[in-house]
């Protein structure tokens, strides 16, 4: 009784979902692969993480759970809330195997990283570290000889990783990427080769992988049948948010992962699949059920507890005239609400006058600022409504912009860390060297030649700064125990961000905190 009164908080759809399945003859739990079409506001998370508990309860054990989403704190979130039901029925459980897709990919491929042909401590480059690297590669190649402001120029570091990172994910040619997605350097096509040759070549060199190998290794292991029933075995229910932003990647490694469909449960929405453009696939959730022998169950959730229905019947009017799609109809649980009203101004600075005057507006109609919100798709959308709101002296809070492990001191920061777990690691190396004073790009190179010369022993490290080289020394050092590390890089660094950037105090708080963030984790 007190398992079932853990699921009556769930409507009569969204309780079929989180405990579709059964036990078989001989009384295992088992079930089929099933699709949950989660319109927006109507409980997604709750259903999936009521899914997560019930198999719990149902004797598969936490370990053998995997949870895949997109975000790290959608992980954490779906795990805290699992965890949750499951104490109030029986105990509690932690979920060893929820993470992103590349944090999955990130530990199995260092448990199998002989068999691909890596060492288990290869680094793992971030978005700015790719792209600096890419960077360097097209210096060394002279293909940036024409950034001269000439109508004929190469595309700059990001665009080339962009570029790189979707014929990843597409699973595409690079013409097709180009022709699709950047039309504008398709005459570069044949330079692009070649850089993206140099750029696997290097990597492999330096034993790094970028967030699009996490992947594409993953799917590559997934391509060995011994070693995909191997890493298929490790689960016995594979679950994944947000399906709808798959790639062809993911959903051919989900596919291996679970040949028979059984114990896969995806959940997703059509309508919300608009990541085309980093290689997202809309067929991936509209073509799920038929790829199986027996199709997949399909449950729509369509109870909205987000919005009013005057918002609902203006979503459900535009979803509906889409030809490809599972239909569904939005019902809200809060009411009829207002109808939205569609506005139409001259320009963005009008857009801004517009907004800024329904704020004060509401705000005289007795809405307190705090609880008036202005929603934008991206942090620069923002930009003439946040002089408007200044201009006008109306106080607000802005909630994006930069995320904090991309801030230029933290990545200092962790450039050092890098650089000592990894001695070949040269990107880390270029930044970490470039922090000493007097050193910049040429002299960064000539010290990290002198090291990799001399076999990449960090006693034979001479830079600029002999605190420096002490440091790293130290950190390099396998005996070294990981308590206490980054408090020293941050003691090293700190005097130094002065020089480099301004706001210095304020960056120097970064670092203590994410020193307290380190000191939580384990090596």
């Amino acid at each position: 009784m007190q398992a079932l009164a853990a699921f009556d908080r769930l409507n009569d759809r969204q309780r079929a979902a989180a405990r579709f399945g059964g036990r078989g003859a001989e009384g295992a739990f088992r079930a089929g692969p099933l699709l949950i079409i989660a319109g927006a506001g109507t409980g997604k998370t709750n259903t999936l993480a009521h899914r997560v508990a019930h198999l719990v309860l149902e004797g598969v054990a936490p370990e053998r759970i995997l949870l895949l989403t997109f975000t790290r704190r959608a992980a954490e979130e779906m795990t805290r809330r699992a965890r949750r039901i499951t104490a109030e029925v029986r105990r509690e459980a932690r979920f060893p195997w929820a993470g992103t897709f590349h944090s999955v990919a990130n530990r199995l491929i260092r448990r199998h990283a002989a068999r691909v042909g890596l060492e288990p401590s290869f680094s793992v480059l971030d978005r700015g570290d790719a792209a600096d690297l890419m960077d360097v590669l097209r210096h060394e190649l002279a293909l940036a000889k024409t950034d001269d402001g000439s109508a004929r120029r190469f595309p700059r570091k990001d665009t080339c990783l962009a570029i790189y990172s979707h014929r990843v994910n597409t699973q595409g040619t690079l013409a097709a990427t180009l022709q699709a997605e950047f039309p504008w350097c398709a005459e570069w096509e044949a330079g692009l080769a070649g850089l993206y040759r140099a750029y696997v070549e290097r990597k492999l060199a330096h034993q790094a992988l970028d967030y699009d190998d996490l992947l594409l290794y993953w799917h590559a292991m997934m391509q060995d049948a011994a070693l995909a029933r191997e890493i298929g075995g490790l689960f016995e229910q594979v679950l994944v948010d947000e399906y709808q932003d798959t790639n062809v990647l993911q959903a051919e490694i989900l596919r291996r992962l679970r040949p028979d469909g059984a114990g896969m449960t995806v959940v997703g929405d059509d309508a919300q699949a608009i990541y085309s453009f980093r290689a997202a696939t809309v067929e991936n959730i509209l073509g799920f059920p038929a790829q199986y022998a027996a199709p997949a169950q399909v449950i729509t959730l369509e109870c909205n507890y987000r919005s009013t229905q005057g918002v609902l019947d203006a979503a459900n009017a535009l979803i509906g005239e889409g030809l490809r799609q599972y239909r569904k109809e939005l019902r809200a649980a809060r009411g009829a609400g207002s109808r939205p009203r569609l506005v139409t101004v001259a320009d963005e600075l009008a857009q801004a006058d517009y907004v800024a005057a329904h704020v004060l507006e509401a705000r005289e109609a007795g809405v307190i600022l705090r609880r008036q919100a202005v929603l934008f798709r991206n942090a620069h959308h923002s930009d003439a409504l946040e002089l408007e709101l200044a201009r006008r002296n109306i106080p607000f809070v802005k909630y994006g912009g930069l995320k904090f492990l991309e801030a230029g001191h933290v990545k200092d920061l962790l450039a050092i860390l890098r650089w000592a777990d990894n001695p070949k690691n040269r990107v880390a190396a270029f930044r970490a060297l470039q922090l000493q004073q007097g050193v910049g790009p040429g002299t960064a190179a000539r010290a990290f030649a002198r090291f990799e010369a001399n076999g990449h022993a960090w006693q034979a490290l001479q830079s600029r700064s002999a605190a420096f080289d002490a440091l790293i020394a130290w950190l390099g050092d396998v005996r070294t125990p990981w308590p206490g590390q980054v408090q020293r890089v941050r003691e090293w660094l700190e005097p130094q961000l002065d020089r480099l950037y301004d706001a210095a105090q304020a960056r120097a708080g970064d670092l203590h905190q994410l020193e307290r963030i380190a000191a939580g984790y384990e090596a």
